[in-house]
């Protein structure tokens, strides 16, 4: 593949995934940055073990950032003890990953990506009944 179709097919790619943040719900915009940010954990991994610490520490930071995203969206008032316990995870969630960064630690990588796969897990099965559609608060099937 040439450099220019490498540039084309990474541009197709931003535009798809930005069609689609157009028009998902936030539950499909939640499953998005657990997808983000597992990607970028086994991205930095792959670096971590190619010994290339630039981009290892670059998708660490990437994925923290989308940890951190998550952990802001939570509904603290609302969401009663299971914020309370997402906002405990995902903080250490992130000081696990400055860790692994620090100590180019692959056990600390596989850990956090095996919590954000629970978490992940639990959010996918939630049923369509529930999920809200973004433009009118119903129920996406009634949507």
């Amino acid at each position: 593949m040439t450099l220019n179709q490498k540039r084309g097919v990474r541009q197709y790619g931003k535009v798809a995934v930005g069609s689609e943040v157009a028009f998902a719900t936030p539950h499909r915009l939640v499953q998005m940055l657990m997808d983000g940010a597992l990607e970028k954990i086994a991205t930095a991994k792959g670096h971590m073990v190619r010994k290339e610490y630039e981009a290892k520490g670059s998708h660490i930071n990437w994925a923290i950032s989308i940890i951190d995203g998550l952990r802001g969206s939570l509904n603290m008032e609302e969401g009663g003890e299971i914020a309370n316990n997402l906002d405990g995870l995902y903080a250490y969630m992130v000081r696990r990953l400055a860790e692994a960064n620090l100590r180019n630690d692959l056990a600390s990588l596989d850990e956090v990506s095996s919590l954000l796969l629970e978490i992940k897990s639990a959010w996918d099965a939630i049923p369509d009944e529930v999920k809200q559609h973004p433009n009118t608060g119903k129920p996406v099937s009634a949507a």
